[in-house]
């Protein structure tokens, strides 16, 4: 038996696979995140503690016989947030996540100081990343800078807190600005720029390996009958290739959760930053990850539907499994900044086109069909560097709507597949490292596709209008700087 823990921005899902890698059993505990100011975003590290061990215990009370079995543990969470710790390991301030948009500034400083960051990276410097966090806390809050002895990521706190160690995996790292990706390691130049050395970073494995052992009171806490590993584990993104598959070159994938990404695996490193191609590390050795991500995706379809007063499935009911045509409204998905292409913290969403006849339907048709633009540009910026595309899986809350699925088809002008646990990708895929951990076998006989369940394919006559449509939507677009 596995566990694989995903600690996600909105919860902490757990789930129990066993060796025929069916998932048992499953938990999900909710998380909230603190808005101090406009644009900030944060979380105290101990409720993710409280959310993992809440998610534990109900599964011991649950299913004790299948507790007592786990061997190993895998982790995956949300990426790029850093967590200070003291020298008692306790965490000094709240983590600054993945979406906050404080540091932009810091973003241009560090580039300054560190003039190999992209070519060494694989990134470009952006408020997202965790390198220029440090350098705003240094700024702003220096007296929790000189306190800080060790920087965990997100997950890396969790897996410190289960095992009492302090260990890496580079797929998470890569979201880090301090790693080399092409040699897998920490760069000591890019430290030093944010005042940093290796003595205050934990150890880098890769996502399938050792990663330390649960401490001997949880494992009676939690009935198991030995000590089970834990494996190196992933970032998000990362941990739901390996749940789907995505383990070859050119498996591409579509995340349609809170945020959104277009990622394609790869053998090699053709960064892209100037363009906000991001480049990671695979939880797999040898393996790299090249992605366009943007903020808002899921997350724009739970904003309309809080706005307009309705569940999302009121919403999209009346709108049925395929669009007509294109909506006559537009929608700027930018409601908390925008990544790829544009790297720009500041701008906000839009509705636009709107009149006396608007209705309800063509508004939320408008949410889902610039989700899909905002896409299609991650798609180009990754096609920019030479990779193919011809089709993609979707994974991710989004992937259950036929109605965004088959948008999304038209507007990319590519099948996508809706596959078999769609949303379950990143607990499954940190369990899936797990057993890799555990048992050492080959990669590609435990990271097998699931079943494609559904495959959206483009209309020529709607593919065509939305072709036509994409120039006129990208014109929305103004720079907030």
């Amino acid at each position: 038996m596995y566990l694989g823990i995903d600690l996600g921005t909105s919860a902490v899902k757990t789930i129990l696979v066993d060796d025929a890698q069916r998932v048992v059993a499953s938990r999900s505990h909710a998380l909230t995140i603190d808005v101090p100011q406009s644009g900030w975003a944060e979380q105290d590290p101990a409720t993710w503690i409280a959310a993992v061990f809440a998610t534990l215990d109900s599964l011991k009370a649950d299913h004790p016989r299948e507790m007592a079995a786990v061997e190993g543990i895998g982790l995956s969470g949300q990426m790029h947030g850093p967590v200070l710790l003291d020298a008692d390991m306790n965490p000094l301030r709240p983590c600054i996540l993945w979406n906050d948009g404080r540091s932009a500034r810091e973003c241009t400083v560090l580039e300054r100081r560190w003039p190999a960051l992209r070519a060494t990276t694989g990134n470009k410097a952006m408020p997202g990343f965790a390198a220029p966090k440090l350098l705003w806390i240094a700024d702003h809050e220096p007296e929790i800078f000189a306190a800080t002895r060790l920087v965990l990521l997100t997950k890396a706190y969790v897996r410190l807190v289960l095992s009492g160690e302090a260990i890496e995996d580079v797929s998470d790292a890569s979201g880090s600005l301090w790693l080399d990706v092409v040699r897998r390691d920490w760069s000591d130049e890019g430290l030093a720029a944010t005042g940093l050395t290796r003595t205050q970073m934990p150890r880098l494995v890769e996502g399938c390996a050792e990663a330390g052992r649960l401490r001997h009171d949880l494992t009676q806490r939690w009935g198991m009958s030995k000590r089970p590993l834990i494996a190196g584990g992933a970032g998000d993104n990362p941990a739901g290739a390996i749940g789907i598959g995505a383990v070859r070159p050119g498996a591409t994938f579509i995340t349609l959760g809170t945020s959104g990404a277009v990622i394609t695996p790869v053998e090699s490193v053709t960064a892209n930053p100037d363009r906000i191609v991001h480049t990671f590390c695979h939880a797999i050795p040898a393996m790299w990850l090249q992605a366009g991500a943007m903020l808002s995706a899921g997350s724009c379809l739970a904003w309309i539907s809080q706005l307009l007063g309705a569940s999302e499935a009121e919403l999209l009911a009346p709108l049925g499994s395929r669009p007509a045509a294109p909506s006559p409204v537009s929608f700027l998905p930018y409601l908390a900044g925008e990544r790829t292409p544009h790297d720009d913290t500041d701008v906000r969403g839009l509705l636009g086109g709107l009149s006396h006849a608007t209705s309800r339907s063509a508004i939320v048709q408008a949410v889902l069909e610039g989700v899909a633009f905002a896409l299609a540009d991650c798609r180009d910026v990754l096609t920019d560097t030479g990779l193919i595309i011809p089709e993609a899986d979707a994974i991710g809350g989004g992937s259950r709507s036929d109605l965004w699925l088959a948008i999304l088809a038209n507007v990319l002008n590519i099948p996508i597949h809706r596959l078999a646990e769609g949303e379950t990708g990143a607990a499954f895929g940190a369990a899936r490292l797990a057993r890799l951990a555990v048992t050492g076998e080959a990669i590609a006989s435990v990271c097998i596709a699931p079943a494609r369940t559904a495959t959206f394919s483009p209309e020529p006559a709607l593919a065509a209008a939305y072709a036509e449509r994409l120039p006129h939507w990208r014109l929305l677009y103004r720079p907030s700087h």
